[in-house]
């Protein structure tokens, strides 16, 4: 997975001096409303609104950011979901909102079939995190503490990972407390500030590992971190899945195919140029750009939608 993820950003960056020949031919009819699903001033949302800048400054096109926050960006999807067309209204969130989430809220009355995938920008790094000062080293030791008899305040930002982190105690024969906050960073305040003993972090805990205040027990993805390779993986700890996943950029479905090539070109040359604050912030929050796109991107998020029944009925036995 790490080989094609470079081979992907290195043919995106190969091409990204032809992204604005291509989406010179298509202008955006209007200024563009980009609906973000994140709560304003945290890393998602700054991804997003630097990745507006740069399009702005680049090809003159204007953009509206506007939070449409909650359910783990259904509510976005539901607002983008009836407006135009024409490229001229776009969301960003999370992979998991088209998969996970939807399956999860079947009354919502949405599958990824309801939006038109423009592209990722990059990847999770997520981990199981806990503070130094527990002294854990390994996610043995928690298990260890669990065991003994203290009661392990699990954090997390998503159902999904509130039932990644049942299975997780469940394969280790540990009771854990799953405590639902809001985003990652409040997940980090609370470990930082001890109301959770560990918790889900995607990325967000890489300056405080590499500062020592904070200790990667392990990988929530179907591969090691990068920053902690010998962290074992959810396969590894007995739990058969995993919290892969990206940011993503999409449209309302029947967006037009000139749009929607404008859109996707634009977007993957800014995140994939590393000399763009969106760029390089990027490759500092999250390691490098992932950029999957048009249909396969299309065809990633309905196996993702398809293959949530199973975590779904996994957790509720």
């Amino acid at each position: 997975m790490k080989i094609f993820r470079r081979i992907l950003v290195a043919a995106v960056a190969l091409t990204a001096s032809t992204g604005a020949m291509l989406a010179a031919d298509w202008t955006p009819p209007g200024p563009i409303k980009l609906m973000i699903a994140f709560r304003a001033g945290g890393g998602a949302d700054t991804q997003a609104r630097l990745i507006a800048e740069a399009l702005e400054a680049k090809l003159g096109w204007k953009f509206i950011p506007e939070q449409v926050t909650g359910k783990g960006g259904l509510n976005m999807a539901a607002a983008l979901k009836d407006a135009a067309n024409d490229g001229t209204a776009i969301g960003m969130t999370v992979t998991e909102t088209f998969g996970y989430n939807m399956a999860a809220a079947p009354k919502a009355g949405m599958k990824p079939a309801d939006f038109t995938g423009l592209t990722t920008t990059a990847g999770f790094q997520m981990g199981v995190v806990a503070p130094s000062s527990k002294g854990w080293t390994s996610f043995g030791d928690m298990v260890a503490a669990g065991k003994g008899g203290e009661q392990i305040r699990f954090g997390v930002m998503s159902p999904k990972l509130a039932d990644l982190a049942y299975l997780l105690g469940k394969a280790q024969g540990v009771s854990l407390n799953i405590v639902s906050v809001r985003g990652g960073k409040a997940v980090m305040d609370g470990v930082n500030a001890g109301d959770l003993d560990v918790g889900f972090m995607a990325g967000i805990q890489a300056k405080g590992v590499a500062a020592g205040d904070l200790v990667n027990l392990a990988s929530g993805l179907s591969e090691p971190l990068n920053q902690t390779p010998d962290a074992p993986t959810l396969a590894d700890l007995g739990v058969a899945f995993n919290a892969d996943g990206q940011f993503v950029f999409v449209g309302p479905a029947g967006m037009p195919e000139d749009a929607r090539t404008a859109l996707i070109d634009a977007i993957a040359g800014v995140v994939t140029d590393d000399t763009t604050k969106a760029g390089g912030y990027i490759k500092k929050a999250f390691g490098s750009a992932v950029v999957i796109s048009g249909s396969d991107l299309d065809a990633m998020l309905q196996t993702s939608y398809d293959a949530a029944g199973a975590l779904l009925k996994a957790a509720s036995e």
